[in-house]
């Protein structure tokens, strides 16, 4: 049990940066090495107490054994706990940046959960969105001008646009578009604007 901690802690920090699919081997290494922690630490105190010590007050080698299994078990937890925030923050940052259709490099990446996770936080902002009245996902510095020119990167055809409008987006056309109605497809690596 001594090479594993540090094993799957570097496995958590892999994957804490996002370069990685969730892993349910990882989990399950942690679980077994909690389960084996909380077996040892029941031993011990059913020890002490056969024994007829305090189990509060006395510092013997099963006080200090039962010590180190207690706080490998919080240290766990606390991983697997920051682990999990990360990559719901990265998620939630994820629908700031490239809206409610994730990209298919990055959906790979994700588990089930994961997905659902998105999908219902990408809903909640949608439908919070419409209440105020107000699109929250553009950006905060106006543009100077509404209008831009992108090149189109992956066929699409005929696309419907937010502003009621039809384009087709053939591979390597150029459009003129409202900066609103191009931003989604930029963000999704579809599309690239323009700059002369």
């Amino acid at each position: 049990m001594e090479q594993k901690p540090s094993n799957w802690s570097k496995k958590l920090q892999m994957a804490k940066r996002g370069s990685s699919r969730l892993s349910s081997d990882v989990f399950s290494e942690v679980i077994a090495e909690c389960s084996q922690h909380f077996a040892d630490l029941r031993s011990l105190i059913r020890k002490m107490q056969e024994a007829g010590l305090d189990v509060e007050t006395s510092k013997n080698e099963d006080h200090y054994g039962q010590l180190i299994h207690h706080l490998s078990l919080v240290r766990n937890k606390r991983c697997l706990m920051a682990y999990m925030y990360n990559r719901a923050e990265i998620l939630r940052n994820l629908v700031w940046k490239v809206g409610s259709e994730i990209p298919e490099e990055i959906q790979e990446k994700l588990s089930h959960s994961e997905k659902e996770y998105f999908k219902k936080h990408s809903e909640a902002l949608k439908s919070y969105m419409s209440r105020v009245v107000l699109e929250l996902a553009v950006d905060m510095v106006p543009p100077k001008d509404p209008y831009i020119k992108v090149r189109v990167l992956d066929d699409m055809g005929e696309v419907e646009l937010p502003s009621d409008n039809t384009a087709n987006f053939a591979r390597h056309s150029m459009h003129f578009l409202k900066r609103t109605d191009a931003e989604k497809y930029i963000s999704l690596g579809k599309m690239e604007e323009l700059t002369s």
